[in-house]
């Protein structure tokens, strides 16, 4: 497939952009002592080498009172020019643009990284933590707006084409623009002209600082969860006084913020292109500033679809290029089927995020790791080998992918009829289909590679030693606990009753081998969507459901996600029941016997059958027996765990054969 819309190059005031595609700005969170260093580098340049047209480095805070994260760049100091330019000009040498996005989160700081007070315009309270904020003096405001004209006159300096001035998700700007927040009297409040006065001066003291040669992006966001935001039109006018001006070159419209974070970075569960509506709208009103879309663009096909419905001029696509980094080369040269899908998952890049850590991605381990393994490319081996891998779950997949692209002869055993392992029956959950697009990928590279795939093929230590490789990779996986043994009820050791039969384990459910009742009660002690979208699946097909988990709110694994509240509306709209902090303690004729971890208090819930999603066994049965060839063991068969860290041991596996 051809994409003529999204190959065309595009003026941004001095700078041809070469295609469409932008790798839009993203918090990275890879800043060692606040400047960008080895692993930021290289993770910017391998998109760069990877074809995207413009590359919008992650958010600066342009003062102490917007300090949001632990790896944001330093604000307020020049030493960040030299260490930029370190960064920039291996990225323009690569052919792409870069701009940077200076930000101020306004009332939704963090106060454990800035020991500062939240600067607002009219100390609203945050909805990053439970703080209030500083309701903001005329004097405060002229630091910040000189504050915004510093920070771009550093970028210039250290090579930038250009600032994007961050108004989205409900931040400073956006805390001003809107009425809801901005309830001052003065002149930056009450009309819509007091209201845009802070980002007009900033836009202007840019453009006045920095001269036209300088590209001045704008990013805001829609919202429909809440009255209280500004609405689509509203946010056209605003924009539209700000394109007026003819300082502004484009505006990059997001979708949600700090008041519907789910929005903000669209797991699975919601739809995807949600902000074409709004561009669309930017498109007919603005006259001079080009539009880019962006949240939940993910494929080149979608991409093709809004230029080509006239939805924007440009797309930004951010974690389908952290999923695979050499996306827009490959659509742009034909081979789209070559691209690695992001599954739209969180867990590893928003997941590791939230949790203060630098981002990496699930199917990807090569993101944030570009320093330490050259990219996501590889080197052919030394020596080309003989490389057994027996089973075809993620970090099989991965192990045998990694070392086919390094030059090794590759085969491969899975037992099952189909790859994939416990991966598969995640794929087969409601709206979770992209797992399965990722593992026909994974079969497409097989293809590609020559690795020999042997399917419905359960190899004992004789077989292996017959076969005679060079090197054996053992990814046997897992398999669900017997004993149903729930780690957050330690004295009660094995189930009681779960002998009575009818008690089954999620992979059974999905895979269909399991003959439910109307009344099934699904208990889910790990948070995540082995047992929820296990729930979810059976509400669908019309069962009963009573989901128990022994946290405090339903889905907390996925809460870092920000796939939980999505999730949990779900399932309350299937009619699901959902009793949180309570365990099971016997399971019986009628049912099972369920416990209140707060009151202590047991009492009998009636249910024909029970789902048991708590913490699998380790599988391993070969490896002692085959100690003398030193198989290398990966994934669950080592420990049960997440997904990431499978794909992780495979490619760090074949890496290192």
């Amino acid at each position: 497939m051809s994409y003529p819309r999204l190959s065309s190059p595009y003026q941004l005031r001095h700078k041809t952009v070469r295609n469409r595609i932008t790798f839009g700005a993203h918090t990275a969170n890879m800043a060692q002592d606040g400047l960008p260093g080895p692993q930021f580098g290289a993770y910017l340049l391998e998109r760069a080498l990877g074809g995207a047209g413009m590359i919008v480095c992650e958010p600066v805070p342009v003062h102490r009172t917007g300090v949001l994260t632990r790896g944001n760049f330093r604000h307020e100091d020049d030493s960040v020019i030299p260490a930029f330019r370190r960064i920039v000009e291996p990225v323009q040498d690569a052919g792409a643009v870069i701009l940077q996005q200076l930000y101020h989160v306004g009332a939704h700081g963090d106060s454990d990284l800035s020991f500062a007070p939240h600067w607002s315009p009219s100390g609203q309270p945050s909805y990053h933590d439970s703080d209030g904020s500083h309701a903001m003096t005329e004097a405060e405001i002229e630091e910040i707006i000189a504050a915004f004209i510093a920070a771009a006159r550093r970028c210039q300096q250290a090579g930038f084409d250009g600032v994007e001035i961050w108004a989205a998700y409900h931040s400073l700007l956006d805390q001003f623009w809107t009425p809801w927040s901005n309830r001052r009297d003065d002149q930056w409040g009450g009309s819509l002209e007091n209201r845009t006065r802070l980002s007009m001066r900033i836009l202007e003291g840019i453009r006045r600082a920095c001269g036209e040669d300088f590209i001045v992006g704008l990013s805001v966001s829609q919202s429909h969860s809440t009255d209280v935001l500004n609405s689509p039109e509203a946010l056209c006018e605003i924009v539209a006084r700000h394109d007026a001006t003819g300082h502004l070159d484009y505006v990059t419209c997001g979708a949600g913020g700090y008041l519907d974070f789910e929005h903000l970075m669209p797991t699975f569960v919601l739809g995807e292109k949600p902000t074409v509506s709004t561009t669309a709208l930017l498109k007919s009103t603005l006259t001079q500033a080009k539009v880019q879309a962006e949240v939940g663009i993910r494929t080149p096909e979608n991409a093709e679809s809004v230029l080509s419905a006239g939805e924007a001029d440009m797309v930004s696509i951010v974690r389908g290029q952290i999923a695979d980094p050499h996306l827009a080369r490959k659509a742009l040269d034909g081979r789209a089927e070559e691209i690695r899908g992001c599954i739209s998952c969180n867990q590893m890049c928003w997941g590791r995020r939230s949790r203060d850590y630098w981002i990496s991605c699930l199917i990807n381990p090569s993101a944030g790791r570009e320093y330490l393994w050259g990219g996501d490319r590889f080197t052919p081996a030394d020596t080309p080998r003989h490389v057994l891998v027996v089973g075809a779950g993620p970090a099989g997949l991965e192990a045998a992918r990694a070392a086919a692209e390094r030059g090794h002869r590759v085969e491969i055993h899975e037992a099952a009829p189909l790859i994939g392992g416990q991966f598969r029956l995640a794929g087969q959950q409601p709206r979770r289909a992209q797992i399965l697009d990722l593992l026909d990928w994974y079969e497409r590279q097989f293809a590609r590679l020559g690795v020999t795939l042997h399917l419905n093929s359960y190899l004992e230590a004789e077989e292996i030693r017959a076969i005679g490789p060079d090197r054996v990779v053992l990814a046997t996986g897992s398999l669900p606990d017997e004993d149903a043994t729930q780690r957050w009820l330690p004295d009660l050791g094995p189930l009681p009753g779960r002998e009575r039969g009818h008690v089954f384990a999620p992979e059974e459910v999905m895979r269909r081998e399991a003959r439910l009742g109307s009344r099934v009660l699904v208990l889910d002690e790990g948070g995540n969507m082995r047992g929820l979208g296990t729930a979810w699946h059976l509400a669908e097909e019309g069962h009963e459901v009573t989901l128990i988990t022994p946290g405090p709110m339903v889905g907390a694994e996925l809460a870092r996600t920000s796939a939980d509240i999505p999730i949990r509306a779900r399932l309350a709209r299937l009619g699901v029941t959902m009793l949180t902090e309570h365990g099971l303690t016997r399971w019986h004729d009628q049912g099972a016997r369920l416990k209140n971890l707060l009151t202590g208090i047991e009492f009998d819930h009636p249910a024909d059958d029970l789902v048991i999603a708590t913490t699998n066994r380790a599988f391993d049965p070969i490896s002692a027996e085959i100690a003398d060839l030193s198989p290398v063991i990966l994934g669950d068969a080592q420990a049960p765990r997440q997904a990431p860290y499978a794909f992780y041991e495979g490619r760090a596996c074949g890496l290192a054969l």
